[in-house]
């Protein structure tokens, strides 16, 4: 009982609990109690100048230029880049796709992927710190807030002011900019579905459907909502990349890195001061590179997943070193090998060329080709054939065996075509409907198609289920004067 007593009167003490007794000496144990649901500090991120910001600013450029610009160019008298969801017509460009052209999208998917696998393994997070929608948007609508607000300083000492005249219309124009920033998102976003020349008057009339009212206000919303106040946390918490971001990183791959070795120890000093003969290192410890941290880390203290690859750090140290008339690249874009091997740029660069980034170009090159090459000998039109269930077989005329089909012929060109069906696979088998018809520029056409064999051939085949091939020749005219053949395999029943 008095080594349990004992036990109880040696346990730590609460932080919280132990200021209201004794100063504590030293040494002695404490436990700090950390609230899961605390609010997260607001990070004022510092605005930045050098040339890494001026890639991420061309970014910025390209992706919102393809992005606004894309629903605005015609093409054949029509939006270029239509994904028309009534018809079930995608345009893209030349391209006229329909539901059954999945398959590219899977390719698409899997280029992306591997694409994203090999600039990850070369160097980092470059989709997340340069081209990721979160980061493009958070820096334009960053941009817009420092116009009105001011930069880091001046914000934080407006939000820690009153409410007054001057906060007001500062607050209020940052988040009337952001809005409409956002809104014109989600109709841009719209516009994609529906054509923009019909959304946007309907748009300003008031007058939109409700499901392009939705996701206008849904996708403007969500720009809003994360660009304007979720910012950093999106991809600390809700992205799942920063998450697997490891398995694709190796000792090999260029991250943004501290060199602790040539800054440490880190301390203030003047600039005619030889920070040598103080034993100091070359980081002045000026704190600017946790200042323009969109995420709020300091990267002095290594890889952290919460770093997003932006180099906002390299380009804000890179003007101390200039101001301090030390060499620039003590943070920079670096190899943890190198950094421990003491290797030069040269020798890392060269270890880009291993074998696991040549396997993921390997098979992006493939993936690419193989693409590449099905666009090119893509047909011009698609064919389904659906089997009628209502009347699998019939005796009809002179014992005469008909089976009725019903085809789908998709005319993937901007042009109308007229195209004939055949059909082979039974001895004397004749076609009773409409061998020849048109078909629309983009559109598709349902056919009923009524095959007969006769009575001998029916016999000599046997009863049962008989493989049949349709063949659809598309017919010459004028504007193509070559042909082209799509065949279907499909079956013939024979009654027993």
């Amino acid at each position: 009982m008095s080594q349990a007593r004992a036990d109880l009167d040696n346990r730590p003490v609460p932080a919280s609990a132990a200021s209201d007794e004794a100063p504590a000496t030293a040494g002695a144990a404490t436990e700090a109690v950390v609230s899961l649901y605390v609010k997260s500090k607001r990070i004022y991120a510092r605005s930045v100048s050098g040339w890494f910001n001026g890639w991420r600013w061309a970014l910025v450029w390209i992706t919102q230029l393809v992005f606004y610009g894309l629903p605005w160019l015609d093409w054949n008298a029509r939006q270029a880049v239509l994904f028309d969801l009534g018809a079930r017509r995608f345009y893209i460009f030349g391209l006229v796709l329909y539901p059954q052209d999945l398959i590219y999208l899977s390719a698409l998917l899997m280029i992306s992927a591997y694409a994203l696998f090999l600039f990850t393994a070369v160097a980092g997070r470059l989709w997340c710190g340069y081209a990721c929608p979160q980061t493009v948007y958070t820096e334009i609508f960053m941009w817009v807030e420092r116009r009105f607000e001011g930069d880091r300083n001046a914000r934080m000492r407006l939000d820690a002011g009153p409410w007054n005249f001057q906060r007001l219309w500062r607050k209020s124009a940052t988040q009337t900019v952001w809005i409409l920033i956002a809104l014109w998102t989600g109709l841009t976003f719209v516009g994609y579905f529906t054509p923009i020349r019909e959304l946007l008057p309907s748009a300003f009339a008031f007058s939109l459907g409700p499901w392009e009212t939705f996701w206008t206000l849904f996708y403007g919303f969500a720009t809003w909502g994360n660009a304007g106040y979720m910012r950093e946390q999106v991809c600390k918490y809700m992205c799942p990349y920063a998450r697997f971001q490891s398995a694709m990183f190796d000792k090999d791959t260029l991250i943004v890195s501290y060199d602790a070795e040539r800054g440490d120890p880190r301390g203030t000093r003047s600039r005619k001061v030889d920070a040598r003969s103080q034993g100091l290192g070359d980081c002045i410890d000026c704190g600017l590179c946790v200042q323009v941290c969109p995420t709020g880390i300091d990267i002095r203290d290594g890889l952290q997943y919460e770093c997003i690859g932006c180099t906002a750090c390299i380009d804000v140290c890179n003007g101390v070193m200039d101001k301090m008339k030390y060499p620039r690249g003590l943070i920079r874009y670096a190899t943890q090998n190198g950094m421990a091997q003491h290797q030069t740029r040269g020798q890392m660069l060269q270890r880009v060329f291993r074998p696991r980034v040549l396997v993921y170009t390997a098979i992006l090159f493939v993936i690419v080709g193989a693409f590449a090459a099905s666009l090119a000998l893509r047909h011009p039109f698609r064919v389904d054939v659906v089997r009628d269930r209502a009347s699998l077989a019939r005796i009809v005329d002179d014992g005469y065996i008909e089976n009725l089909y019903r085809l789908q012929v998709m005319n993937a060109t901007e042009s109308p075509q007229r195209y004939r069906v055949r059909a082979e696979g039974l001895a004397g088998m004749v076609i009773d409907g409409q061998p020849e018809f048109d078909v629309d520029s983009a559109g598709a056409r349902w056919v009923t198609i009524a095959l007969r064999v006769p009575p001998q051939t029916a016999t000599q085949a046997g009863p049962g289920a008989h493989t049949i091939q349709f063949h659809v020749d598309r017919l010459p005219d004028a504007r193509d004067p070559s042909s082209v053949v799509a065949s279907e395999n499909s079956t013939f029943v024979v009654p027993r």
